[in-house]
């Protein structure tokens, strides 16, 4: 078993026949499935290249942002109110990995 941390996660990757199963650690104790039978047939380092990779797409770095609804403001008197689009928010990736992610 090998452990992993990115954006302050922890993950375990873990042998499982000829494949790979990876679990993220949740601080109760418990664990939750990321993906089971992953990367059969490869080695550990192919197999830890590729967990990396995974956990970087299932988990991205960044944040959500709202941005105004023109197309549906609110009127009060001659004020034009316009609320946010909260039904189309973008989510804006960093352009670099977690500081605790160490990238091979």
């Amino acid at each position: 078993m090998t452990k992993l941390t990115y954006n302050n996660l922890a993950f375990s990757v873990v042998a499982a026949g000829n494949a790979w199963d990876i679990t993220r650690d949740l601080a109760t104790g418990g664990s939750a499935l990321v993906g089971a039978g992953l990367f059969k047939g490869r080695t550990a380092d192919e197999a830890m290249r590729r967990a990396h990779a995974l956990i970087q797409s299932i988990y991205p770095v960044g944040i959500k942002v709202v941005g105004p609804d023109v197309a549906h403001p609110t009127l009060v008197g001659d004020l034009k109110i316009v609320g946010p689009n909260v039904a189309h928010p973008n989510f804006i990736n960093w352009n670099k990995d977690s500081t605790s992610f160490q990238a091979n």
